[in-house]
């Protein structure tokens, strides 16, 4: 059974931090691409960044461009989103994501709150 467990959440003022976390299970972890996505309220899903499987690649959408940073680490089964300079049309629940060609696993999201 495959497991992605999201935590790291939560409300923050606008310059903020938060880094999310996700834990996987059920697959190996190491040969699948990490992926995040959020979704803001009326707003389509969007994909923030692209882990490649060794890590030394990430790609971001523009508008997080140098201020968030993506990471794994595979021999804890885990992906990260350390978070920076928050802003509040950073609000959004964030997803998890585990992709190999046609396999897709994902995690059960996290609400991200940017408010002053």
């Amino acid at each position: 059974q495959v497991q992605l467990v999201e935590s790291g959440g939560g409300l923050v003022q606008p310059g903020g931090s938060l880094r999310l976390s996700c834990v996987v299970s059920g697959i190996s972890f190491s040969i699948y691409v990490s992926n995040w996505y959020r979704q803001a309220p009326g707003k389509q899903r969007e994909l923030v960044a692209s882990i490649n499987t060794g890590g030394d690649f990430v790609h971001y959408t523009n508008s997080v461009k140098g201020r968030f940073s993506g990471s794994r680490d595979n021999a804890k089964n885990t992906m990260y989103l350390q978070m920076n300079s928050l802003k509040v049309e950073d609000t959004a629940v964030y997803y998890c994501n585990a992709e190999r060609g046609r396999n897709n696993y994902w995690g059960q999201g996290t609400q991200v709150t940017v408010s002053s």
